[in-house]
């Protein structure tokens, strides 16, 4: 497990934005799209990376405030750059939320759960800051079939690697499955509990577009390239490129597929003491 997490680097905004943020902010849309939310609620915003999810709610959803914290403060410090209006920007981790107490109408995670050693933990921080009728909700990308790009690359790499494996996200976090998160809220005592699937195009200019964001190191696709040597890493972008279809002007479009749950808080729950 130790060997996995250190391929899990998410510290530098700006290589997170070229690999990943670019897609975390269309299915940011289509979330925060779907959820039943008035405006002029009080959001919080758990494991808020560079800020995609909040700067939608405060565009989408006009809060009376969001809470957006994080763990990497390279992350917050993109963050306060990004979302506009009534934020607070904290650095802090999931599972030790310094928050008050049902001092929130919602409260939401994009993108994190997996990455969490104990989500159920966190869960519980999340659902203890939600006041009773309160909405809970997070969506994660479904990494064993959904998210093409990944997908093929992991499939690519373990044909020439079988080490690889251990590494590939839809091996290693079997909770991003709707069975598992439907559990994990229902675990949580979450009421009308829901799972629905969204999806967001992935289009690509040509193949150094999709190959690039590889190289920077953030997160565990970008670490495993890293750690290979140089010959093994041309392999590997050769055979991936053979992998992945382009169109007659060189652009490749994939999808991207997220799993998003969501439940209320009991009306009658209190929050633990």
């Amino acid at each position: 497990m130790q060997e996995q997490r250190r391929f899990d680097v998410w510290a530098a905004g700006a290589a997170y934005e070229r690999y990943m943020g670019r897609w975390s902010r269309a299915v940011a849309e289509e979330f925060v799209a779907r959820l039943d939310c008035a405006d002029g609620l009080r959001w919080l915003d758990v494991g808020c990376g560079t800020g995609a999810l909040s700067a939608v709610v405060a565009a989408r959803r006009p809060p009376l405030r969001i809470v957006a914290c994080d763990r990497s403060e390279a992350f917050v410090g993109s963050a306060r750059a990004t979302v506009p209006g009534p934020v607070r920007c904290l650095v802090a981790d999931a599972s030790s939320l310094p928050v008050r107490d049902a001092a929130y109408d919602v409260v939401v995670s994009g993108l994190t759960l997996n990455f969490l050693p104990r989500p159920a933990e966190a869960l519980a921080g999340m659902v203890r800051a939600l006041r009773p009728g309160g909405l809970a909700a997070a969506y994660v990308w479904d990494y064993a079939e959904g998210m093409q790009f990944l997908r093929r690359f992991w499939d690519t790499a373990v044909a020439l690697d079988p080490a690889a494996a251990a590494l590939d996200e839809g091996r290693r976090f079997p909770d991003c499955r709707p069975d598992a998160l439907r559990a994990l809220w229902t675990g949580a005592a979450l009421v009308d509990v829901s799972v629905t699937a969204l999806e967001v195009p992935t289009v690509f200019a040509d193949f150094t577009d999709l190959w690039q964001p590889f190289l920077a190191g953030q997160g565990p696709a970008p670490g495993y390239v890293a750690s290979l040597t140089e010959p093994d890493r041309d392999r590997l972008r050769d055979a991936y490129e053979t992998a992945v279809s382009s169109r007659p002007d060189g652009s490749i479009p994939l999808t991207a597929r997220a799993w998003a749950v969501s439940g209320r808080k009991g009306e009658g729950r209190e929050s633990p003491t």
